[in-house]
């Protein structure tokens, strides 16, 4: 009997959590039970997905780095891929910005509507720590994201995921040197980290198998503990409008697999799909890289040397769907707040700012408001209006962000192909199971 796919299983996991979180918000006892009982398995299952993440950059990158025969190739790939990533953030902002002028989400949105948004949403917790970060990054000098890269202890910078720039930039600096002292010194470290790999990696498949009824857990918080719904209702179109938006770049990523690559896009969305449930389960591309590194070397065929550097760095800088999201949020509360600031230079400025801002953005969920914040400030909307845009697309950001780290996760794993087959370093999947080597370590 051939066994059900890992995609299947995880979706027949959502299906159920999403069913599950609805039933349990009609008992009066439902959602607390949901997060005493339920929520725990899920938040434990990413904890497992965070805790591989650093030591998978640590000992993928390096064995990427001192594979390398020919130092140059590093700068190719560096070179490539951050172009690569800077164009589909343009793309991204764009397609969003044409949506939202078109179809004018905001409009539909009534004085009432705003006025209970507000009530609701504007003291909230979660919207003022998001104005407090803004204000925090917004004081920052303009090469702060430059400095923030570069750590002064490498040990507290791998003792933290939000500070993955740092550890890319050791692990970076580390391999180079390693090539640099030459093959037969660098030997014994390079074996550590081949080692180190291909543990991290057999770690990935097993927690892959607790994936279904972790998202089941997920996804049945997510239900259970969402908002008012007659609000959810009156925000309809403007989420249609940011998950329309997603769909198109989607289609963008199918269409550049199937040109540049010449891969089969169904093939390659089909591939990564686990990785894109995952993703839409944690709402972090962070916590989901693990996954998306598995998926894109052994079920795609790009070679360490490229996903090593483009999936971390991606993780990082490339937030495509967040992006989007930006464009959207922006006009959208434009449009509802202060329409006198619906002008084409406005809309300029958010491309730039929304590019810039997804550079330093943090690969985990609610990162979107914070920038969201970062780019109104920069076409001089009202600051006293700063609380009632964030109350106005608070009650649907959990939703939005799940459904905007898929195209994140999406375009991190499109760019990886693109970087590899330009390079010549995209070759034929290998796939590994847990159990592969289960027989050497049980007694006959």
């Amino acid at each position: 009997m051939r066994k059900m796919e890992l995609h299947w299983k995880i979706l027949i996991g959502m299906v159920l959590g999403l069913v599950f979180g609805f039933v349990m918000t009609y008992p009066d006892w439902g959602r607390e039970f949901v997060s005493d009982w339920i929520k725990p398995w899920g938040t434990i299952f990413v904890k497992l997905l965070k805790l591989i993440a650093i030591p998978l950059i640590l000992a993928s990158l390096i064995k990427g780095i001192s594979d390398l025969k020919d130092i140059s190739k590093f700068k190719r790939i560096g070179l490539r891929t951050i172009g690569i990533y800077v164009f589909t953030t343009v793309v991204a902002i764009t397609i969003g910005l044409l949506l939202v002028n078109v179809l004018q989400p905001g409009n539909g949105i009534s004085e009432d509507t705003v006025a209970k948004l507000s009530e609701t949403y504007a003291s909230d917790s979660g919207v003022t720590s998001k104005l407090d970060e803004a204000l925090k990054q917004k004081e920052s000098g303009p090469l702060q994201f430059l400095e923030d890269m570069v750590p002064d202890n490498a040990v507290k910078a791998m003792s933290e995921n939000a500070l993955m720039l740092q550890v890319i930039f050791f692990t970076i600096f580390m391999g180079i040197s390693m090539l640099l002292i030459g093959e037969e010194r660098a030997r014994p470290l390079k074996q550590l980290f081949d080692a180190l790999n291909e543990v991290v990696l057999k770690m990935v498949d097993l927690i892959m198998l607790t994936a279904p009824y972790a998202v089941f857990a997920l996804l049945a918080n997510v239900v259970a503990s969402s908002g008012d719904s007659d609000l959810l209702v009156a925000l309809l179109k403007y989420a249609g409008v940011v998950v329309l938006g997603l769909f198109l770049m989607i289609v963008f990523y199918a269409i550049l697999v199937s040109t540049y690559t010449q891969k089969n896009p169904f093939w390659f969305l089909k591939e990564i799909s686990p990785a894109q449930l995952l993703a839409f389960s944690t709402s972090s591309s962070a916590a989901t890289l693990p996954v998306t590194m598995e998926r894109v070397e052994e079920h795609i065929g790009v070679d360490k040397e490229v996903s090593s550097f483009v999936l971390p760095v991606g993780a990082t800088i490339n937030m495509d769907g967040t992006s989007l999201y930006q464009g959207v949020a922006a006009v959208f509360a434009m449009q509802v707040l202060w329409p006198e600031g619906l002008v084409f230079s406005n809309q300029i400025i958010i491309v730039l700012t929304a590019l810039l801002a997804s550079i330093g953005s943090a690969a985990v969920p609610g990162a979107g408001m914070v920038m969201l914040v970062i780019v109104l400030e920069s076409i001089g909307f009202p600051p006293n209006l700063y609380p009632i845009a964030l109350a106005l697309i608070f009650a649907v950001d959990r939703p939005l962000d799940m459904c905007r780290t898929i195209v994140n996760v999406t375009g991190d794993a499109t760019v990886s192909m693109v970087v590899a087959k330009s390079v010549g370093k995209l070759g034929e999947p290998h796939p590994k199971e847990w159990d592969d080597h289960l027989e050497e370590v049980i007694s006959k």
